[in-house]
């Protein structure tokens, strides 16, 4: 797939351009045999509003973080084992297009593009990655995930039991296992 940029110097260059964005808040990002195939901002859901976030996709991880300074500073850095992902579309709601879910055990979240080719596009590229490294590593897909953040106003009963219902005396609350 992309084994021939591995070892290179453009992308030792970009890799490294991409861990000084995040400062000393970030991990080393530099691996022997890890390519970084592409980049761009997503909007992820967040539990008040949409916010938007710096994606870096790589050969063996989906990294994002919080934009302070578009290409120059970012923070918040998480980085997702693609082994380790699921992906699932999502249809559009009225204050979100392009959407789909990437699910972790750890961690499940919504994100959207800013078009629909924008949303095949990362679709594709993820799901080849994914394809690519359990097919050299030998594992089976994650069948475990975290559950998602749903918003309060979205639901009125609990997400686990299904059968509390929220009122004035039983908080809302949200389960992830």
């Amino acid at each position: 797939m992309v084994d021939h940029l591995a070892n290179t110097e453009i992308n030792s260059q970009r890799i490294a351009a991409v861990e000084n964005c995040f400062g000393a808040s970030g991990q080393p990002l530099a691996l022997p045999g890890r390519v970084l195939l592409g980049e761009g901002i997503l909007t992820k859901e967040c539990r008040k509003k949409p916010k938007p976030r710096i994606f870096f996709l790589f050969n063996d991880i989906l990294v994002y973080g919080s934009i302070i300074i578009n290409k120059r500073k970012y923070n918040s850095q998480h980085i997702i084992p693609l082994e380790d992902v699921t992906l699932e579309t999502l249809p559009d709601t009225l204050q979100m297009k392009n959407r789909w879910m990437i699910k972790t055990s750890k961690k499940s979240f919504v994100v959207s593009a800013a078009s629909l080719t924008e949303r095949k596009e990362w679709i594709s590229h993820l799901e080849e990655c994914i394809k690519h490294l359990l097919r050299k590593t030998g594992r089976q897909p994650c069948r475990e995930h975290a559950a998602p953040w749903i918003p309060d106003k979205a639901t009125d009963i609990c997400m686990r039991c299904t059968q509390t219902k929220f009122s004035t005396l039983t908080r809302r609350h949200h389960c992830r296992k």
